[in-house]
């Protein structure tokens, strides 16, 4: 028999946040994601998508243990702005046992409908930062720290459940080249002078940030048609600066200014540490600060998390820009592999500038949707 039980104390969050990490144990490829980021998601009194979201989280219990875990979030906002009246579930967990996959569904889609939502995507979060899509390619390879891993049998259960694709993202490892190919250094001297542009550059931390409402606020521009985007409100903005800034290695943040220093592109990548969070359970404490400085300062593999160029400089070169500072600073610093950021199928100005590249794109994830009608 499966219980459902709806989280309503810090102990219950807390247990909710930790589920994964018993259930991947012996998976290697599942990468955790920072236990107190995801805290800190998860409360009301921390994330300020509160002011525009509703959520409940359950947990599932068989013979006392927990065996599952689920959120449904109404993201107010992204009804105005898609016009549906559509909720998300996301968060979602589960041994492989039909009926606990079932009785955690069943659960969110109710209270969805209690709401007068009419339909159920997911794994959505609040927004675009949190993660989202269920792997349905790609199980034998390690995830990463911006991604979900899920097993095999995930989509197979939401299928058995009535839900179907709504879209999907790929993502691709890149190789870099050891130089940077004559054909992106002719684009990107031609679009820095065309376009006249300028390449802000420095190794301190506390400048990067000066820029970051201005990074925020472009992606709110560049990403605004994209699936299910919503708009960063200002206290979200904060609220990613502070965590993305302990992320920021100056080599890999390339931002680009036009003559009036405001910001019309950038790349954000950051060293992978995906293995050190695999080895601190997603802890910084005791040790996982040391094995986060260790993968900072020496690896070979980098995360891409996102790039975005203001729609008015988009297809005038400027990113053949920053694929030259990333490569030379990789080049720099011994980085040959890169992992991109899921790209959704759609969004195929951006895929396609990744074919100055030798990749492969090793991984395919899904958001599915239901009819609640």
């Amino acid at each position: 028999m499966v219980e459902v039980i709806e989280v309503n104390s810090i102990k219950a969050l807390k247990d909710f946040v930790k589920f994964p990490l018993k259930l991947y144990k012996d998976c290697n490829n599942y990468i955790p994601s920072l236990t107190l980021d995801e805290l800190n998601t998860l409360r009301r009194d921390k994330n300020p998508a509160f002011e525009f979201c509703e959520a409940k989280y359950w947990l599932a219990y068989q013979d006392g243990e927990i065996v599952g875990r689920i959120a449904a979030i109404i993201n107010y906002k992204a009804i105005d702005i898609w016009n549906e009246k559509s909720g998300r579930f996301g968060y979602i967990d589960f041994i492989e046992d039909f009926q606990v996959c079932s009785s955690l569904i069943i659960t969110a889609e109710q209270w969805l409908i209690s709401k007068g939502m009419n339909k159920i995507q997911g794994p959505l979060g609040f927004s675009d930062f949190d993660l989202e899509g269920t792997l349905i390619k790609g199980f034998e390879y390690r995830g990463t720290m911006t991604t979900i891993y899920n097993y095999p049998y995930y989509p197979k259960y939401l299928e058995q459940l009535g839900y179907i694709k709504d879209v999907d993202w790929l993502e691709y490892e890149i190789i870099m080249p050891d130089k940077v190919p004559e054909e992106v250094l002719r684009v990107a001297e031609r679009s820095m002078t065309q376009n006249k542009l300028k390449l802000f550059t420095s190794n301190k931390k506390k400048d990067v940030a000066k820029y970051a409402p201005q990074l925020f606020k472009l992606i709110n521009i560049a990403y605004k048609d994209l699936y299910e985007f919503t708009p960063l409100s200002d206290e979200q903005i904060k609220l990613y600066t502070k965590q993305y800034i302990n992320l920021v290695n100056t080599d890999y943040v390339k931002f680009i200014l036009d003559e009036n220093d405001e910001l019309v592109a950038y790349v954000f990548g950051f060293p992978s540490i995906a293995k050190a969070l695999k080895k601190s359970r997603g802890s910084l404490f005791p040790l996982g600060f040391i094995y986060i400085n260790k993968a900072f300062k020496k690896n070979n593999r980098l995360e891409i998390a996102h790039i975005a160029i203001h729609p008015k400089y988009q297809m005038k070169g400027v990113n053949a820009i920053l694929f030259k500072e990333l490569i030379e600073s990789c080049n720099k610093r011994g980085i040959k592999y890169a992992d991109l950021n899921p790209q959704l199928e759609t969004n195929k100005k951006v895929r396609i500038q990744w074919r100055r590249f030798k990749n492969r794109q090793h991984k395919v994830r899904t958001c599915f949707y239901k009819s609640l009608s």
